[in-house]
């Protein structure tokens, strides 16, 4: 396999930079559209690294395009029918940011994250093991961890700013945030959207443990899904075959950068330590492995 030119930083000398995130860039192209470009930046902590994760971009740009297309039935999402081409008229940066760059619709973001947890992992697990509950839900007593929960859970979050954390909040809060309905509206399609994938997933050998979703709105209040959906980036990805209950299985997504900072003498503010290309190298093969076994 050709390993694609790392992209960091970019740069469309035609168009207004309107937000930099943590792995994209999102530019301004009229009133109805945005070119979001995915970078091959890698955020660990709420901090990004100094290396980029050679093509890792490209897979998350691939994945959820799978993802937009095989969900539409259940919502509406950002995708346009613009080419990339009409956007970006200057044929070598348009060169730079095939597979990366899409065009999508002009929405209204709302300010929350849908989480949907499927198994007792990560912060999740130490929220249970302190409390027995997950984000203020009560679960039965005695779950082991990577347990699979008898139903899948939303426990939205805030959206912070790049560099800050996210901080959990409780589902009476969406509705003081978005207001009843559409906050009703919200976990219920983030609770079926999480079912029909993981569905999907487990036929592919994957299991999805938790992942999280945008959503964004059009000039009608019409929900649309946005941003990134199911992605190694956005969701804790398992190994159906090696899963096994009461440890922490091993994930197709940046789990070797995470697992390889936690034996640095590193306080998880920015700057982020350098990666070795082993690491990255790794974790590029991980990203490429779980778009693999999904779309293929």
């Amino acid at each position: 396999m050709t390993v694609p030119i790392s992209l960091l930083e970019t740069h469309v000398s035609e168009l207004t930079l309107l937000h930099k995130g943590k792995v994209r860039d999102i530019y301004a192209i009229d009133d109805e559209h945005m070119l979001i470009v995915t970078t091959d930046r890698l955020s660990a902590f709420d901090v990004i690294l100094p290396d980029p994760i050679p093509g890792k971009g490209i897979v998350l740009n691939e994945v959820s395009a799978f993802w937009f297309d095989k969900l539409a039935d259940i919502i509406p999402n950002h995708m346009s029918d613009m080419p990339l081409e009409q956007a970006v008229t200057n044929k070598e940066e348009c060169a730079q940011l095939e597979k990366r760059g899409i065009v999508v619709k002009k929405l209204k973001p709302l300010p929350i994250e849908a989480i949907v947890r499927g198994y007792l992992i990560g912060s999740g697990w130490k929220d249970y093991q302190n409390t027995g509950e997950v984000c203020g839900i009560k679960l039965a007593d005695n779950l082991q961890q990577a347990s699979k929960l008898p139903e899948a859970i939303y426990t939205p979050s805030t959206k912070a700013s790049v560099g800050a954390h996210d901080e959990n909040i409780a589902y009476e809060q969406t509705i003081d945030l978005l207001g009843e309905d559409l906050a009703k509206q919200v976990r219920d399609i983030s609770l079926t959207l999480y079912k029909t994938a993981a569905e999907f997933a487990l036929q592919r050998g994957i299991i999805i443990a938790d992942t999280k979703f945008e959503f964004g709105l059009d000039n009608e209040g019409v929900l649309h899904l946005i941003d990134e959906v199911l992605t190694p980036d956005s969701s804790r990805f398992w190994d159906a075959a090696a899963y096994q209950v009461g440890t922490s299985p091993a994930s197709f997504d940046k789990q070797i950068v995470r697992d390889y900072l936690e034996t640095l003498d590193w306080d998880k503010t920015s700057p982020g330590p350098r990666l070795s290309d082993e690491i990255a190298t790794k974790t590029a093969n991980k990203y490429q492995e779980v778009m693999d076994k999904l779309t293929r």
